[in-house]
Protein backbone atom coordinates (compact mmCIF):
# COMPACT_ATOMS: atom_id res chain seq x y z
CA UNK A 1 0.00 0.00 0.00
CA UNK A 2 1.69 3.37 -0.97
CA UNK A 3 -0.54 6.05 -0.30
CA UNK A 4 0.30 10.18 -1.08
CA UNK A 5 -1.09 12.89 0.75
CA UNK A 6 -0.96 16.25 -0.83
CA UNK A 7 -2.37 19.47 0.63
CA UNK A 8 -4.14 22.09 -0.30
CA UNK A 9 -5.00 25.32 0.53
CA UNK A 10 -8.07 25.11 2.32
CA UNK A 11 -7.83 21.50 3.97
CA UNK A 12 -6.19 18.27 4.29
CA UNK A 13 -7.75 15.44 2.61
CA UNK A 14 -10.27 13.15 4.11
CA UNK A 15 -9.84 9.56 3.46
CA UNK A 16 -7.56 7.33 2.72
CA UNK A 17 -8.80 4.19 0.76
CA UNK A 18 -6.98 0.75 -0.08
CA UNK A 19 -6.46 0.69 -4.08
CA UNK A 20 -8.54 3.21 -5.37
CA UNK A 21 -8.70 6.54 -5.27
CA UNK A 22 -11.46 8.58 -2.50
CA UNK A 23 -12.63 11.89 -2.85
CA UNK A 24 -12.30 14.85 -0.80
CA UNK A 25 -14.54 17.85 0.03
CA UNK A 26 -13.60 21.72 -0.92
CA UNK A 27 -10.79 21.25 -2.44
CA UNK A 28 -9.13 21.07 -6.19
CA UNK A 29 -5.98 18.19 -4.71
CA UNK A 30 -7.42 14.38 -3.97
CA UNK A 31 -5.95 11.95 -2.50
CA UNK A 32 -3.91 9.78 -4.79
CA UNK A 33 -3.49 5.62 -4.18
CA UNK A 34 -1.11 3.19 -6.31
CA UNK A 35 -3.59 2.36 -8.24
CA UNK A 36 -1.46 1.51 -11.95
CA UNK A 37 -4.33 3.72 -13.92
CA UNK A 38 -4.77 6.60 -11.33
CA UNK A 39 -2.68 10.10 -12.72
CA UNK A 40 -0.63 11.49 -9.85
CA UNK A 41 -2.33 14.44 -10.05
CA UNK A 42 -5.85 14.83 -11.06
CA UNK A 43 -8.76 17.37 -10.38
CA UNK A 44 -11.28 16.36 -7.62
CA UNK A 45 -14.67 14.37 -8.99
CA UNK A 46 -17.84 14.98 -7.48
CA UNK A 47 -19.29 11.70 -6.01
CA UNK A 48 -22.78 11.97 -7.06
CA UNK A 49 -23.75 9.31 -4.55
CA UNK A 50 -26.37 10.58 -1.97
CA UNK A 51 -24.55 11.18 1.17
CA UNK A 52 -25.89 8.58 3.26
CA UNK A 53 -24.74 5.99 0.77
CA UNK A 54 -20.97 7.24 0.46
CA UNK A 55 -18.25 4.72 2.01
CA UNK A 56 -17.41 5.43 5.19
CA UNK A 57 -13.45 6.78 5.56
CA UNK A 58 -10.92 7.48 8.68
CA UNK A 59 -10.05 11.40 9.12
CA UNK A 60 -6.14 11.14 10.05
CA UNK A 61 -5.83 14.16 11.77
CA UNK A 62 -8.77 15.46 14.01
CA UNK A 63 -12.69 14.28 14.16
CA UNK A 64 -14.96 13.58 10.96
CA UNK A 65 -17.73 16.68 11.01
CA UNK A 66 -21.13 15.28 11.22
CA UNK A 67 -22.63 14.07 7.49
CA UNK A 68 -25.86 16.11 6.99
CA UNK A 69 -28.75 13.71 5.95
CA UNK A 70 -32.29 13.51 6.03
CA UNK A 71 -33.85 13.10 9.22
CA UNK A 72 -36.11 9.74 9.26
CA UNK A 73 -39.45 9.86 10.35
CA UNK A 74 -40.31 9.05 14.26
CA UNK A 75 -42.49 5.68 13.05
CA UNK A 76 -40.10 4.49 10.18
CA UNK A 77 -37.85 3.72 12.93
CA UNK A 78 -39.95 2.71 15.57
CA UNK A 79 -41.18 0.19 12.41
CA UNK A 80 -37.26 -0.63 11.86
CA UNK A 81 -36.55 -1.37 15.69
CA UNK A 82 -39.86 -3.59 15.77
CA UNK A 83 -38.83 -5.46 12.69
CA UNK A 84 -35.17 -6.15 14.05
CA UNK A 85 -36.26 -7.30 17.37
CA UNK A 86 -39.72 -9.61 16.60
CA UNK A 87 -41.77 -7.20 17.81
CA UNK A 88 -43.87 -6.37 15.20
CA UNK A 89 -47.91 -6.79 14.99
CA UNK A 90 -49.78 -10.17 14.05
CA UNK A 91 -50.33 -8.79 10.84
CA UNK A 92 -46.55 -8.05 10.10
CA UNK A 93 -44.91 -11.09 7.99
CA UNK A 94 -41.79 -9.99 8.89
CA UNK A 95 -41.64 -10.95 12.97
CA UNK A 96 -39.18 -13.88 13.34
CA UNK A 97 -41.55 -15.00 16.18
CA UNK A 98 -44.62 -15.28 13.01
CA UNK A 99 -42.22 -17.14 10.83
CA UNK A 100 -40.95 -19.62 13.19
CA UNK A 101 -44.67 -20.41 14.72
CA UNK A 102 -45.46 -20.36 10.84
CA UNK A 103 -43.70 -23.41 10.17
CA UNK A 104 -45.11 -25.75 13.32
CA UNK A 105 -48.19 -27.52 12.90
CA UNK A 106 -49.15 -26.53 16.51
CA UNK A 107 -47.92 -24.15 19.16
CA UNK A 108 -47.25 -26.34 22.54
CA UNK A 109 -49.25 -23.75 25.47
CA UNK A 110 -48.50 -25.69 28.58
CA UNK A 111 -47.36 -28.99 29.78
CA UNK A 112 -50.16 -31.02 28.53
CA UNK A 113 -50.11 -30.03 25.11
CA UNK A 114 -45.85 -31.33 25.36
CA UNK A 115 -47.17 -34.44 26.69
CA UNK A 116 -50.46 -35.63 24.67
CA UNK A 117 -50.23 -33.48 21.33
CA UNK A 118 -48.11 -35.48 18.35
CA UNK A 119 -44.56 -34.07 17.84
CA UNK A 120 -44.44 -31.30 15.14
CA UNK A 121 -43.71 -32.80 11.31
CA UNK A 122 -40.42 -31.86 11.48
CA UNK A 123 -39.56 -34.81 13.33
CA UNK A 124 -40.57 -38.56 13.41
CA UNK A 125 -43.85 -39.28 14.65
CA UNK A 126 -44.63 -41.24 18.40
CA UNK A 127 -44.78 -44.97 18.16
CA UNK A 128 -48.69 -45.98 19.24
CA UNK A 129 -47.45 -47.73 22.20
CA UNK A 130 -44.92 -44.98 23.39
CA UNK A 131 -47.53 -42.52 23.23
CA UNK A 132 -50.04 -44.31 24.87
CA UNK A 133 -47.38 -45.13 27.43
CA UNK A 134 -46.87 -41.57 28.41
CA UNK A 135 -51.00 -40.79 27.89
CA UNK A 136 -50.97 -43.25 31.07
CA UNK A 137 -48.17 -41.36 33.15
CA UNK A 138 -49.29 -38.40 32.61
CA UNK A 139 -52.49 -39.18 33.71
CA UNK A 140 -51.02 -40.82 36.46
CA UNK A 141 -49.46 -37.66 37.45
CA UNK A 142 -52.86 -35.78 37.71
CA UNK A 143 -54.39 -38.38 39.48
CA UNK A 144 -51.35 -37.99 42.27
CA UNK A 145 -51.64 -34.16 42.58
CA UNK A 146 -55.13 -34.36 43.03
CA UNK A 147 -54.70 -37.27 45.69
CA UNK A 148 -52.19 -34.88 47.07
CA UNK A 149 -53.99 -31.95 47.17
CA UNK A 150 -57.04 -33.42 48.92
CA UNK A 151 -55.19 -35.27 51.09
CA UNK A 152 -53.57 -31.46 52.15
CA UNK A 153 -57.47 -30.01 52.41
CA UNK A 154 -58.73 -32.86 54.60
CA UNK A 155 -55.68 -31.98 56.57
CA UNK A 156 -56.00 -28.40 56.64
CA UNK A 157 -59.70 -28.95 57.37
CA UNK A 158 -59.45 -30.97 60.15
CA UNK A 159 -56.58 -28.48 62.18
CA UNK A 160 -59.30 -25.97 61.71
CA UNK A 161 -61.74 -28.21 63.32
CA UNK A 162 -59.84 -29.03 66.17
CA UNK A 163 -58.61 -25.22 66.42
CA UNK A 164 -62.11 -24.20 66.83
CA UNK A 165 -63.37 -27.43 69.02
CA UNK A 166 -60.46 -26.34 71.61
CA UNK A 167 -61.67 -22.35 71.20
CA UNK A 168 -64.87 -23.69 71.98
CA UNK A 169 -63.60 -25.97 75.16
CA UNK A 170 -61.95 -23.16 76.60
CA UNK A 171 -64.30 -20.89 75.34
CA UNK A 172 -66.43 -23.25 78.04
CA UNK A 173 -64.09 -24.11 80.43
CA UNK A 174 -63.27 -20.30 81.29
CA UNK A 175 -67.01 -19.73 81.63
CA UNK A 176 -66.90 -22.63 84.39
CA UNK A 177 -63.86 -21.43 85.97
CA UNK A 178 -65.51 -17.99 86.46
CA UNK A 179 -69.00 -18.40 87.22
CA UNK A 180 -69.11 -21.41 89.02
CA UNK A 181 -65.33 -22.22 90.93
CA UNK A 182 -63.28 -18.89 91.47
CA UNK A 183 -66.84 -17.76 93.26
CA UNK A 184 -66.79 -20.88 95.46
CA UNK A 185 -63.25 -21.53 95.52
CA UNK A 186 -62.72 -22.63 99.19
CA UNK A 187 -65.56 -25.29 98.65
CA UNK A 188 -65.16 -26.43 95.08
CA UNK A 189 -61.33 -26.45 94.86
CA UNK A 190 -61.34 -30.09 95.95
CA UNK A 191 -64.08 -31.56 94.44
CA UNK A 192 -63.52 -34.40 91.50
CA UNK A 193 -65.04 -32.28 89.28
CA UNK A 194 -62.73 -29.47 89.86
CA UNK A 195 -59.46 -31.35 89.82
CA UNK A 196 -60.61 -33.42 86.51
CA UNK A 197 -60.74 -29.81 84.51
CA UNK A 198 -57.66 -29.03 86.30
CA UNK A 199 -56.06 -31.63 84.70
CA UNK A 200 -57.41 -30.74 81.35
CA UNK A 201 -55.55 -27.17 81.75
CA UNK A 202 -56.53 -24.15 83.26
CA UNK A 203 -58.15 -21.11 80.80
CA UNK A 204 -54.99 -18.63 79.86
CA UNK A 205 -58.05 -16.15 81.05
CA UNK A 206 -58.34 -17.50 83.92
CA UNK A 207 -54.70 -18.91 85.06
CA UNK A 208 -53.05 -16.10 86.73
CA UNK A 209 -56.35 -16.43 88.95
CA UNK A 210 -56.50 -19.67 89.65
CA UNK A 211 -52.34 -20.12 90.36
CA UNK A 212 -52.90 -17.24 93.01
CA UNK A 213 -55.32 -18.61 94.76
CA UNK A 214 -53.75 -22.48 94.80
CA UNK A 215 -50.46 -21.23 95.92
CA UNK A 216 -51.70 -19.23 98.48
CA UNK A 217 -49.88 -16.37 100.46
CA UNK A 218 -48.56 -17.77 103.32
CA UNK A 219 -45.60 -15.41 103.63
CA UNK A 220 -47.99 -12.43 104.00
CA UNK A 221 -46.79 -10.46 101.45
CA UNK A 222 -48.28 -7.19 100.60
CA UNK A 223 -48.38 -4.51 98.03
CA UNK A 224 -46.49 -2.06 99.83
CA UNK A 225 -44.23 -4.63 101.02
CA UNK A 226 -42.96 -5.15 97.51
CA UNK A 227 -42.93 -1.15 96.64
CA UNK A 228 -40.75 -1.09 99.98
CA UNK A 229 -38.08 -4.14 98.39
CA UNK A 230 -38.30 -2.54 94.84
CA UNK A 231 -37.29 1.01 96.35
CA UNK A 232 -34.38 -0.83 98.56
CA UNK A 233 -33.58 -2.61 94.71
CA UNK A 234 -33.21 0.54 92.81
CA UNK A 235 -31.44 2.22 95.64
CA UNK A 236 -29.24 -0.49 95.52
CA UNK A 237 -28.70 -0.69 91.84
CA UNK A 238 -27.85 3.68 91.77
CA UNK A 239 -24.43 2.82 94.26
CA UNK A 240 -23.62 -0.34 92.13
CA UNK A 241 -21.39 -0.17 89.31
CA UNK A 242 -22.20 -2.18 86.39
CA UNK A 243 -21.70 -5.77 86.02
CA UNK A 244 -19.04 -7.67 84.24
CA UNK A 245 -18.53 -11.43 83.45
CA UNK A 246 -15.86 -11.27 85.59
CA UNK A 247 -17.38 -10.74 88.99
CA UNK A 248 -20.40 -13.29 88.34
CA UNK A 249 -18.83 -15.96 89.29
CA UNK A 250 -17.31 -14.30 92.74
CA UNK A 251 -20.13 -12.80 93.44
CA UNK A 252 -22.33 -16.48 93.20
CA UNK A 253 -19.87 -17.46 96.15
CA UNK A 254 -20.30 -14.52 98.07
CA UNK A 255 -21.91 -14.81 101.44
CA UNK A 256 -23.78 -11.26 101.10
CA UNK A 257 -26.38 -12.43 98.27
CA UNK A 258 -27.80 -9.03 98.07
CA UNK A 259 -24.84 -8.53 95.96
CA UNK A 260 -26.05 -10.76 93.38
CA UNK A 261 -28.57 -7.83 92.21
CA UNK A 262 -25.81 -6.50 89.83
CA UNK A 263 -26.21 -10.73 88.45
CA UNK A 264 -29.77 -10.14 87.44
CA UNK A 265 -28.92 -7.67 84.09
CA UNK A 266 -26.73 -10.54 83.34
CA UNK A 267 -29.41 -12.79 83.29
CA UNK A 268 -32.47 -10.96 81.81
CA UNK A 269 -31.32 -10.86 78.76
CA UNK A 270 -30.98 -14.48 78.59
CA UNK A 271 -35.09 -15.28 79.31
CA UNK A 272 -36.89 -16.59 76.56
CA UNK A 273 -34.85 -14.68 74.48
CA UNK A 274 -37.08 -15.93 71.33
CA UNK A 275 -40.35 -14.12 72.82
CA UNK A 276 -38.25 -11.14 72.84
CA UNK A 277 -40.87 -9.42 75.47
CA UNK A 278 -37.95 -9.92 77.97
CA UNK A 279 -34.87 -8.22 76.40
CA UNK A 280 -33.47 -4.68 76.51
CA UNK A 281 -36.04 -2.28 75.59
CA UNK A 282 -38.94 -4.93 75.49
CA UNK A 283 -42.26 -4.18 77.44
CA UNK A 284 -41.33 -6.77 80.16
CA UNK A 285 -37.91 -5.81 80.50
CA UNK A 286 -38.04 -3.60 83.13
CA UNK A 287 -41.00 -5.37 85.12
CA UNK A 288 -38.74 -8.95 85.28
CA UNK A 289 -35.77 -6.37 86.54
CA UNK A 290 -37.74 -5.30 89.24
CA UNK A 291 -39.12 -8.52 90.44
CA UNK A 292 -35.73 -9.98 90.72
CA UNK A 293 -34.66 -7.09 92.22
CA UNK A 294 -37.36 -6.95 95.17
CA UNK A 295 -37.11 -10.57 95.68
CA UNK A 296 -33.24 -10.17 96.19
CA UNK A 297 -33.38 -7.75 98.68
CA UNK A 298 -36.61 -9.22 100.22
CA UNK A 299 -34.48 -12.71 100.64
CA UNK A 300 -31.14 -11.48 100.92
CA UNK A 301 -30.15 -14.86 102.26
CA UNK A 302 -31.19 -16.80 99.22
CA UNK A 303 -30.54 -14.18 96.88
CA UNK A 304 -30.62 -14.29 92.93
CA UNK A 305 -29.70 -17.84 91.18
CA UNK A 306 -29.65 -18.38 87.47
CA UNK A 307 -33.14 -19.88 86.43
CA UNK A 308 -35.54 -17.27 89.14
CA UNK A 309 -36.00 -15.47 85.94
CA UNK A 310 -37.66 -18.12 84.10
CA UNK A 311 -40.33 -18.84 87.01
CA UNK A 312 -40.60 -15.11 87.47
CA UNK A 313 -41.27 -14.27 83.31
CA UNK A 314 -43.62 -17.22 83.84
CA UNK A 315 -45.74 -15.34 86.41
CA UNK A 316 -45.49 -11.72 84.59
CA UNK A 317 -47.06 -12.94 81.65
CA UNK A 318 -50.05 -14.16 83.79
CA UNK A 319 -50.12 -12.27 86.75
CA UNK A 320 -50.36 -8.71 87.68
CA UNK A 321 -46.52 -6.68 88.55
CA UNK A 322 -47.43 -7.37 92.59
CA UNK A 323 -49.20 -10.23 92.52
CA UNK A 324 -46.60 -12.26 90.55
CA UNK A 325 -44.37 -10.55 92.78
CA UNK A 326 -46.51 -12.83 95.95
CA UNK A 327 -46.43 -15.49 94.02
CA UNK A 328 -42.75 -15.93 93.16
CA UNK A 329 -42.07 -15.40 96.81
CA UNK A 330 -44.41 -18.03 97.74
CA UNK A 331 -43.34 -20.31 95.14
CA UNK A 332 -39.54 -20.38 95.58
CA UNK A 333 -40.65 -20.80 99.51
CA UNK A 334 -41.51 -24.49 99.03
CA UNK A 335 -38.94 -27.19 100.73
CA UNK A 336 -38.17 -28.47 97.06
CA UNK A 337 -37.52 -25.23 95.43
CA UNK A 338 -35.59 -23.71 98.67
CA UNK A 339 -33.94 -26.95 99.02
CA UNK A 340 -32.21 -26.57 95.27
CA UNK A 341 -31.92 -22.46 94.95
CA UNK A 342 -29.94 -22.43 98.39
CA UNK A 343 -28.42 -25.69 96.93
CA UNK A 344 -28.86 -27.43 100.31
CA UNK A 345 -27.41 -30.73 98.96
CA UNK A 346 -28.15 -33.06 101.50
CA UNK A 347 -31.76 -32.61 100.49
CA UNK A 348 -31.43 -32.17 97.09
CA UNK A 349 -29.33 -36.01 97.54
CA UNK A 350 -32.80 -37.00 99.23
CA UNK A 351 -35.04 -35.84 96.34
CA UNK A 352 -33.01 -37.56 94.19
CA UNK A 353 -33.40 -41.11 95.48
CA UNK A 354 -36.63 -40.35 96.10
CA UNK A 355 -37.16 -39.94 92.38
CA UNK A 356 -35.12 -43.03 91.74
CA UNK A 357 -37.28 -45.07 94.28
CA UNK A 358 -40.26 -44.61 91.80
CA UNK A 359 -38.38 -44.49 88.45
CA UNK A 360 -36.63 -48.20 89.23
CA UNK A 361 -40.76 -48.87 90.04
CA UNK A 362 -42.74 -47.82 87.20
CA UNK A 363 -39.63 -48.15 84.38
CA UNK A 364 -37.42 -50.68 85.31
CA UNK A 365 -35.92 -51.68 81.78
CA UNK A 366 -35.36 -47.98 81.29
CA UNK A 367 -33.49 -47.40 84.77
CA UNK A 368 -31.24 -50.36 84.30
CA UNK A 369 -30.19 -48.90 81.14
CA UNK A 370 -29.08 -45.36 83.26
CA UNK A 371 -27.59 -47.13 85.66
CA UNK A 372 -25.26 -49.59 82.88
CA UNK A 373 -24.63 -46.31 82.07
CA UNK A 374 -23.73 -44.08 85.00
CA UNK A 375 -27.01 -41.70 84.40
CA UNK A 376 -27.68 -39.95 87.11
CA UNK A 377 -30.85 -37.90 88.20
CA UNK A 378 -29.02 -34.56 88.60
CA UNK A 379 -27.62 -34.61 85.59
CA UNK A 380 -31.46 -33.22 83.97
CA UNK A 381 -33.57 -33.26 86.79
CA UNK A 382 -31.91 -29.94 88.32
CA UNK A 383 -32.13 -28.10 85.22
CA UNK A 384 -36.01 -29.00 85.04
CA UNK A 385 -36.48 -28.54 89.00
CA UNK A 386 -35.00 -25.25 88.64
CA UNK A 387 -37.32 -23.81 86.02
CA UNK A 388 -39.82 -25.64 86.30
CA UNK A 389 -39.65 -27.29 83.01
CA UNK A 390 -40.71 -23.48 82.06
CA UNK A 391 -37.23 -23.54 80.05
CA UNK A 392 -37.12 -27.08 78.82
CA UNK A 393 -40.73 -27.72 77.88
CA UNK A 394 -42.39 -25.49 75.11
CA UNK A 395 -44.02 -22.15 77.39
CA UNK A 396 -47.84 -23.70 76.57
CA UNK A 397 -47.13 -27.04 77.59
CA UNK A 398 -45.08 -25.67 80.53
CA UNK A 399 -47.63 -23.84 81.80
CA UNK A 400 -49.77 -26.56 81.72
CA UNK A 401 -47.59 -28.60 84.20
CA UNK A 402 -47.74 -25.41 86.27
CA UNK A 403 -51.23 -26.01 86.59
CA UNK A 404 -51.14 -28.96 88.25
CA UNK A 405 -48.26 -28.21 89.85
CA UNK A 406 -49.68 -25.62 92.05
CA UNK A 407 -52.38 -28.72 92.58
CA UNK A 408 -49.92 -31.37 93.46
CA UNK A 409 -47.24 -29.77 94.56
CA UNK A 410 -43.73 -30.72 94.07
CA UNK A 411 -44.20 -34.64 93.70
CA UNK A 412 -46.03 -33.47 90.41
CA UNK A 413 -42.20 -32.00 89.89
CA UNK A 414 -40.72 -35.31 89.79
CA UNK A 415 -44.23 -37.25 88.21
CA UNK A 416 -43.83 -35.04 85.19
CA UNK A 417 -39.94 -35.89 84.96
CA UNK A 418 -40.62 -39.56 84.73
CA UNK A 419 -43.94 -39.53 82.73
CA UNK A 420 -40.99 -37.47 80.13
CA UNK A 421 -38.99 -40.58 80.27
CA UNK A 422 -41.62 -42.85 79.46
CA UNK A 423 -42.58 -41.22 76.50
CA UNK A 424 -39.12 -41.30 75.34
CA UNK A 425 -37.84 -44.35 76.75
CA UNK A 426 -38.14 -45.95 73.45
CA UNK A 427 -35.49 -43.82 71.96
CA UNK A 428 -33.28 -43.48 75.05
CA UNK A 429 -32.52 -47.36 75.10
CA UNK A 430 -30.83 -46.62 72.54
CA UNK A 431 -28.60 -43.95 73.19
CA UNK A 432 -25.37 -44.34 75.13
CA UNK A 433 -24.63 -41.98 78.05
CA UNK A 434 -23.21 -38.79 76.23
CA UNK A 435 -26.59 -38.74 73.70
CA UNK A 436 -28.43 -39.83 76.81
CA UNK A 437 -27.18 -36.44 78.84
CA UNK A 438 -27.41 -34.60 75.60
CA UNK A 439 -30.93 -35.61 74.78
CA UNK A 440 -32.92 -34.64 78.22
CA UNK A 441 -30.67 -31.51 78.70
CA UNK A 442 -32.42 -30.31 75.62
CA UNK A 443 -35.48 -31.59 75.00
CA UNK A 444 -37.05 -31.89 71.53
CA UNK A 445 -39.40 -28.56 70.69
CA UNK A 446 -42.38 -30.42 69.73
CA UNK A 447 -44.11 -32.35 72.55
CA UNK A 448 -46.91 -33.08 71.97
CA UNK A 449 -49.39 -32.11 75.15
CA UNK A 450 -52.03 -34.39 75.38
CA UNK A 451 -49.32 -37.49 74.47
CA UNK A 452 -46.90 -36.31 77.29
CA UNK A 453 -50.17 -35.72 80.58
CA UNK A 454 -51.13 -39.52 78.93
CA UNK A 455 -47.33 -40.88 80.14
CA UNK A 456 -47.31 -38.89 82.96
CA UNK A 457 -50.94 -40.08 84.32
CA UNK A 458 -49.84 -43.66 83.57
CA UNK A 459 -47.31 -42.86 86.17
CA UNK A 460 -48.01 -44.37 89.69
CA UNK A 461 -46.52 -42.69 92.70
CA UNK A 462 -46.58 -45.72 95.04
CA UNK A 463 -43.75 -48.01 95.64
CA UNK A 464 -44.15 -50.74 98.25
CA UNK A 465 -47.49 -49.12 99.57
CA UNK A 466 -45.14 -46.02 100.38
CA UNK A 467 -46.36 -42.55 98.69
CA UNK A 468 -43.65 -39.70 97.63
CA UNK A 469 -44.34 -38.32 100.69
CA UNK A 470 -42.87 -41.29 102.92
CA UNK A 471 -40.37 -41.86 100.44
CA UNK A 472 -38.89 -39.07 101.52
CA UNK A 473 -38.50 -39.22 105.04
CA UNK A 474 -34.98 -39.52 106.69
CA UNK A 475 -34.05 -42.08 108.91
CA UNK A 476 -33.94 -40.06 112.40
CA UNK A 477 -30.62 -42.57 113.55
CA UNK A 478 -28.83 -41.99 110.25
CA UNK A 479 -30.30 -38.84 108.91
CA UNK A 480 -30.21 -40.54 105.26
CA UNK A 481 -33.85 -41.17 103.16
CA UNK A 482 -35.50 -44.49 104.16
CA UNK A 483 -35.21 -45.60 100.68
CA UNK A 484 -35.27 -49.50 101.25
CA UNK A 485 -36.58 -50.93 98.14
Amino acid sequence: LHAFVLQSTDSFCEHISVGRLSSCEDTDTCCISGGPQQSLFARRVKDSRPVEQRDPGWKLFGKVPPREGPIKDPKRIQKEYETKSGRAGPGNPTSPRHSVRKNLDFEPLSTTALILEDRPANLPAKPAEEAQKHRQQYEEMVAQAKKRELKEAQKRKKQLEDRCKLEESIGTAAQIWNQEILPNWSTTCTSRRVRDLWWQGIPPSVRGKVWSLAVGNELNITHELYSICLARAKEKWSTTPAPSLETEAEDAGSSNRESSLELIKLDISRTFPQLCIFQQGGPYHDVLHSILGAYTCYRPDVGYVQGMSFIAAVLILNLDTADAFIAFANLLNKPCQMAFFRVDHSLMLTYFAAFEVFFEENLPKLFAHFQKNNLTPDIYLIDWIFTLYSKSLPLDLACRVWDVFCRDNEEFLFRTGLGLLRLYQDVLTTMDFIHMAQFLTRLPELIPAEQLFQHIAAIHMTSRNRKWAQALQKDPERGSPVLKR
